[in-house]
């Protein structure tokens, strides 16, 4: 096997960690690599691009079908763009139960089909990040994935919540979890502020590894059910979620991180304020 590289895309809802997982399998199976998605939001649409539809969901399918069933990983695995093997985890129906309960169902389930005993040259979990909570930490925790980057903007809520993955994982990093790989900067307009982002990265030890800029192709794309790199593979946005998968690929080992106190993140915050970017 070439590689046995497992990492985690956490961010705040709504930052762009799907659309950057979704990118980041079509660029690694274009690079010939064996390709494992996994969707750990309730919202159930980290494939949706990869696959060109919503696929059915292990919690989905286990409510419908019920738990005491026989299965076999086609009820729910998935091929998409590139051979990439593509599972949503689901979540609980509304106003019941825990959405990260989902994410230890869905992994119990898909290990006693063997799913993760087969080798894959990459493993991406595509994680909610506005609260760590027991159950959005198992990739973190438990090890499934090994290295964690973290997508936020130069905004103060997604550098928030991107504060508090980086405690979860400094937490678990040292009893054998997963370890922090880097920043990724999904930049959003253009007072999205770099300079901040970096400034960030460095205060907590690590690196930015990538810088998304804002382009109307991802959401042209998405309005196909596509990636990027399927839909428009010579433009310059496919082009740096490439450069992203080559730089991973090259980045194999992470770090424990020193994450901000209330204090240094509220003055980084004034930072923010300062330079005209809205919280």
């Amino acid at each position: 096997m070439k590689n046995d590289i497992r990492i985690g895309i956490y961010g705040k809802g709504g930052i762009g960690k799907s659309v950057t997982a979704a990118n980041l399998s079509a660029a690694f199976s274009e690079l010939g690599l064996k390709v494992l998605q996994i969707g750990c939001d309730p919202k159930s649409d980290s494939t949706r691009n990869v696959v060109g539809r919503r696929i059915p969901t292990v919690l989905g399918v286990l409510r419908e079908r019920g738990y005491t069933q026989e299965y076999e990983l086609d009820d729910f695995v998935f091929k998409g763009f590139g051979g990439v093997t593509c599972v949503e985890a689901g979540g609980p129906e509304p106003g019941v139960g825990c959405a990260g309960r989902g994410i230890l169902t869905m992994v119990e389930t898909l290990e006693k089909l063997g799913l993760f005993e087969e080798e894959w040259d990459v493993t991406i979990y595509d994680v909610l990040g506005d609260v760590v909570c027991g159950g959005f930490a198992v990739p973190i925790r438990e090890g499934y994935a090994r290295t964690i980057y973290i997508v936020t903007s130069g905004e103060f809520m997604p550098l928030y919540a991107a504060n508090n993955i980086g405690i979860g994982i400094a937490r678990f990093g040292e009893r054998g979890g997963a370890r922090l790989g880097g920043i990724i900067h999904n930049a959003r307009g253009a007072k999205d502020d770099a300079g901040v982002v970096s400034e960030f990265a460095e205060r907590v030890g690590c690196t930015v590894i990538g810088d998304i800029p804002r382009s109307d192709l991802i959401l042209k794309a998405e309005t196909e059910m596509k990636t990027v790199i399927e839909a428009y593979p010579e433009s310059d946005i496919a082009a740096c979620f490439m450069d992203l998968a080559a730089q991973i690929l090259e980045n194999k080992d992470g770090v424990i991180p020193r994450m901000l106190s209330d204090e240094e993140i509220e003055e980084l915050g004034k930072k923010i304020a300062m330079s005209g970017i809205k919280a």
